[in-house]
């Protein structure tokens, strides 16, 4: 039986924890704010991380399935490419997930005060204002419009004893 989507491109896939110091970096939520010219402060225990990391490098893109962005370090970004480079352009629906993902890809670089520059689009696809949640994934950003942030976190709530945890081999042995 063939793979198909989302679960063919990220299956297997090993999320690795980036450290700096000794510490788990890309995790936690911060409120930040979008000036006028829609740049975001990184909070500064990023900042000379991703500076050493990927010369302050990143790369902005659409998620799929929230209305919110995803914001990779540059190499963690080409790793991304990596796999959707693999897919077939021959295909409908790789070539969508493909159109979608790259065809949002924005660089963007940490300016000297360590902020970075959204561009209109990807503002709009998440609904950024002013009030922005960043969000850390381990080997990435989400970027949140804060009131949507908070519904999302209480719909998460809502449905997790609802889920059936069961249905996911990985999820089964999973204890806090």
């Amino acid at each position: 039986m063939g793979k198909s989507g989302l679960k063919w491109l990220f299956e297997g896939q090993i999320a690795h924890k980036l450290t700096f110091k000794g510490c788990n970096l890309l995790r936690g939520a911060h409120a930040v704010s979008l000036d006028s010219k829609g740049r975001l402060a990184i909070p500064t225990k990023f900042r000379d991380w991703l500076r050493d990391e990927c010369d302050g490098q990143l790369v902005c893109t659409i998620d799929i399935a929230y209305p919110c962005l995803l914001l990779y370090p540059l190499n963690e970004w080409e790793e991304v490419e990596r796999k959707l480079q693999q897919l077939s352009s021959m295909n409908p629906q790789e070539r969508r997930l493909q159109r979608l993902l790259l065809g949002h890809a924005t660089e963007c670089e940490l300016d000297g005060n360590g902020r970075l520059l959204l561009s209109q689009p990807l503002r709009n696809h998440a609904g950024l204002d002013k009030k922005i949640m960043l969000v850390g994934q381990l080997n990435k950003f989400e970027l949140w419009d804060e009131a949507r942030w908070l519904q999302q976190i209480n719909d998460d709530i809502e449905h997790l004893p609802k889920d059936d945890w069961a249905s996911s081999p990985r999820l089964q042995d999973f204890s806090l």
